[in-house]
This record gives C-alpha cells, sequence and structure tokens, in this order.
C-alpha cells in the first residue's frame, strides 16, 4: 500500500482565526505540523489548503500544497478534493487525513495510524489513548471512543464515538485522537453519503462511517497531542515548543 498525508487547513477557525499562520518559536503552526508528517516517512506529505497565503507558508518552507475551496463542507472534503488533485491517477491507496492543529504531534503516531489500517483491513483507521484526567470523563468536549478491544487492549474496532461517559461501570474510559487513515476507496464513499441522523445528533463526523457500516479500526496511543483551538492553546504550544528550539 501506498500512503499519502494530507493536511487540510483553514483560516476561517471559529474560536482562533488565522490560526494556520500563528507563529509558534518563529515558524507558522501549518509548516510545524507538516514538519512532523515529513519527519514520518510515510509518503509524500501535502497541504490541503483553504486560502493562498497558506500554501504560500508551506510553499516557502519547500512543502506542497493544493489549493481547494474554501467554502467545503469539512476537512475530510477538503483532503478529498486535494487528493483528485494531485494523484489524478490514483498512486496513493492510503490517505492520512492529519489535522493541521497539532504542531508537536509524535511522527510515530502517524506512522502507527497507517500501519494500524494496513494491518488490519479496515476501511478507516484512528487513535484513543486512556483519559487519566477524572474531569474528561464527564467533559462533552472529549469525545469517547465505545471500543470492542484486543486482550491487551491495543487495538479494536470502533463501536461508537459519543460526548457523553460511555461506556458506563467500572473500567477505563478513552479520548478519541482525532487523526485518521482512509483507504482511498472508503474516503470516497466517505464524503459521498449525507450527514447522517447520529453524526448531526453528536455533531462527530465519524459517526457517518459507522452508521454507513464502515469498519474503524482504533489503536491506542499513550497520550493525546496537545490541539491548538483556543489563544491559551497557542500560548502552551509556544511555551512547549519554544523550550524545545532554545534547548
Amino acid at each position: 500500500m501506498k500512503p499519502i498525508v494530507l493536511i487540510p487547513a483553514r483560516m476561517a477557525s471559529t474560536r482562533l482565526p488565522g490560526k494556520p499562520l500563528a507563529d509558534i518559536a518563529g515558524l507558522p503552526m501549518i509548516v510545524r505540523v507538516w514538519q512532523q508528517a515529513v519527519a514520518a516517512e510515510i509518503g509524500p506529505v501535502v497541504v490541503a489548503a483553504a486560502e493562498r497565503e497558506i500554501a504560500a507558508a508551506i510553499e516557502s518552507a519547500g512543502g506542497r500544497a493544493v489549493l481547494t475551496r474554501a467554502n467545503l463542507p469539512s476537512g475530510s472534503d477538503r483532503i478529498f478534493a486535494a487528493l483528485r488533485t494531485f494523484d489524478a491517477s490514483g498512486k496513493y491507496d492510503v490517505i492520512v487525513n492529519l489535522q493541521g492543529d497539532l504542531p508537536a504531534l509524535d511522527p510515530a503516531t502517524v506512522r502507527l495510524v497507517a500501519h494500524t489500517l494496513e494491518s488490519t483491513g479496515a476501511d478507516i483507521a484512528t487513535l484513543a489513548a486512556e483519559i487519566d484526567d477524572p474531569a474528561d470523563r464527564t467533559n462533552p468536549s472529549v469525545v469517547k471512543p465505545v471500543v470492542a478491544w484486543n486482550q491487551d487492549v491495543t487495538l479494536g474496532r470502533a463501536l461508537y464515538f459519543t460526548r457523553a461517559t460511555a461506556p458506563s461501570g467500572a473500567g477505563p474510559l478513552f479520548h478519541h485522537v482525532g487523526i485518521y487513515a482512509f483507504t482511498r476507496a472508503a474516503l470516497a464513499r466517505f464524503v459521498a453519503l449525507p450527514p447522517s441522523p447520529l453524526e448531526l445528533r453528536e455533531k462527530l463526523e465519524q459517526l457517518r462511517a459507522l452508521e454507513a457500516g464502515m469498519h474503524v479500526a482504533v489503536a491506542r496511543v499513550d497520550s493525546v497531542p496537545l490541539s491548538v483551538d483556543t489563544p491559551a492553546d497557542l500560548e502552551k504550544a509556544r511555551k512547549l515548543l519554544g523550550k524545545k528550539t532554545s534547548s
């Protein structure tokens, strides 16, 4: 199988407008994410940019970007549009959808999600980490995958995703890490489907795949990478990566 990493990025973030170009220790955030994806060394990395200035930042750093329509409804639609432009011949058949707000991401995480797709034969692969903060168990902003895990709780199949506290009863809960790998056919099918009832109810796009009967594999990781969604998150990233740069 031949993977490609696609990173959707747009300037119109509700909570942090212009965040792809937010400076983090001297580099735009989208460039830092692109660098981490390149370091994974699994295949080409392309930024699916909604605006010309994002593409220009990546190209100035030596990377590749595809300009997409600004009004596409989701990141999945954006990477699919970029894929059809960049790889019209269909050379790449494992499509990693990497969010553009993960500047401190471990490249091994990118390798893991692609490997999970390839090794399980699933339609889609994603990641989860055990919740270690009790407050996150009831926080609706923390999406919890309900997973049928294997015996050593390292790999499983997603049964559901929810903002509620689930499953009930004694035992660990997990925090979904929103990085995905799709087979090319699964991505094409997914973006062609209309939003599903549970997707609209929970406001979780991945439920569309489950309602359509798609197999979503889940691999366990040790921790949730820092996601930059707010000004406070941006300050955390600046402190974290500023220390790494100066050390």
